[in-house]
């Protein structure tokens, strides 16, 4: 986001902030461009929520930059025993951070481990996700590959309720992505991640509306 843009971001939160807005915590592992378009639309007036928290597993995470540009409190998780979960020690101390910020939904923006008990138990139906793929079709890993190796003519992307499998928890709402002829993984990934920055944004103000409880 663009020091304007982040500028613009600040006084919007100065500006609606006698109002009550939904409070999420972040999560994620890399760039964190559904976080940026979540941003983008907290400043765009188009979402009211409030950041409270940025949470990464890699230090160096686009992610926490961003945070860090925004002035949002940001932290790093420590995980030296697992590369898919977290121990539930440390889980639990991801979910007391979650708390002490008075989090109330959990977003997944890109985060690439498992979400175990802990977390789930805090935050039972409160936790979301955005999946690159048209769920149950392709879960796990580059989804946009698997779409492209299955010869299908379509995919998407799908944010969902996060439970204790690998995407398989309620779908919430997709966006359809046509899978063009001659189309690289790259390319088709480019236009599913268009997809998910308009999706994501419009999900939570969902919740906001009170029309997803």
């Amino acid at each position: 986001m663009s020091p304007a843009g982040l500028a613009k971001l600040r006084t919007a939160c100065i500006i609606r902030g006698a109002m009550e807005r939904l409070k999420i915590g972040v999560l994620g592992s890399g760039k964190g461009s559904n976080f940026r378009a979540i941003l983008a639309a907290i400043a765009g007036g188009r979402l009211e929520v409030e950041p409270r928290i940025v949470m990464s597993d890699h230090a160096d995470a686009g992610i926490l930059a961003l945070a860090r540009e925004a002035g949002i409190a940001h932290a790093v998780i420590c995980e030296p025993s697992f590369r898919t979960k977290l121990s539930p020690e440390i889980e639990k101390r991801v979910v007391a951070d979650l708390r002490k910020a008075e989090v109330e939904l959990v977003v997944l923006a890109g985060y690439m481990r498992m979400i175990k008990a802990p977390l789930l138990e805090a935050y039972s139906r409160r936790i979301v996700n955005i999946h690159p793929s048209l769920l149950p079709a392709f879960p796990g890993l580059e989804a946009w590959k698997q779409a492209l190796e299955a010869g299908v003519s379509e995919t998407g992307c799908t944010v969902h309720f996060v439970d204790a499998g690998m995407d398989s928890g309620e779908v919430i709402a997709q966006r359809t992505v046509p899978i063009h002829e001659g189309d690289t993984a790259a390319l088709l990934h480019a236009r599913i991640q268009v997809a998910e920055h308009d999706l994501y944004p419009a999900v939570l103000a969902r919740f906001c509306d009170g029309e997803i409880t």
